[in-house]
């Protein structure tokens, strides 16, 4: 594996750049209407660090413009592996969106796992259909802090990610090519990009690599 140092140095010497993504360079969907429904206190707290897979989850809506209209992604992430263990693209962030995202989730889930499952405080996380499932496969629901983006961190940083490495810069004709791109790259995400914070694996072989100890 080589260091950080080194391959910033051999960039340089290159003339390769590497773009920095600005906080604001992407609108965020927001889907906050106040309590209509179940809220849950902070359980994360900020600490995203969990020590194996299936203990601490995170999920949220970011919005893309596609083909003249919108689309919306509707993944869950696994703190500890960086994998997104579910997923959903849709024209339309409603509840029929969370059931498909909910039903591969629970699909994945291994037996005797009870993860923490944390969200921003939209109106879908606190939906009766929702949380009712999420209760009765033993999942601890934790909830943001109210206009408080920092306390889901760990998932804006990957739509951070996503929408810089896939979507900057790329137009698509019809929804249904977009959204069959970014189901490729989240192939990619899972099985082929490497990451630093999993010592140079991928999150594939993070999991099975924390899942084999």
């Amino acid at each position: 594996m080589i260091a950080d140092k080194t391959v910033l140095e051999m960039m340089r010497e290159m003339w390769i750049r590497c773009g920095i993504r600005r906080e604001t360079a992407y609108h965020r969907y927001n889907s906050y209407r106040g309590v209509v429904g179940r809220t849950f206190e902070n359980v994360i707290a900020r600490d995203f660090d969990a020590g194996a897979p299936w203990r601490k989850l995170g999920t949220d809506v970011t919005e893309f413009k596609v083909a003249g209209g919108k689309a919306y992604w509707a993944p869950t992430l696994d703190f500890c592996t960086k994998e997104i263990v579910a997923s959903d693209i849709s024209t339309t962030p409603d509840m029929a969106q969370q059931v498909r995202m909910l039903d591969e989730l629970l699909s994945k889930i291994p037996e005797g796992a009870a993860p923490t499952m944390h969200s921003d405080r939209g109106w879908q996380y606190q939906h009766a259909s929702y949380t009712s499932r999420l209760e009765a496969a033993g999942i601890v629901q934790s909830m943001s802090r109210k206009a408080n983006c920092i306390d889901n961190a760990a998932t804006e940083q990957l739509f951070g990610h996503v929408k810089d490495e896939f979507y900057r810069g790329r137009e698509w004709e019809t929804f249904e090519d977009f959204k069959r791109d970014l189901e490729e790259y989240i192939v990619h995400w899972n099985t082929s990009r490497r990451q630093v914070r999993l010592k140079g694996l991928t999150p594939e072989e993070f999991r099975n690599q924390a899942l084999a100890a």
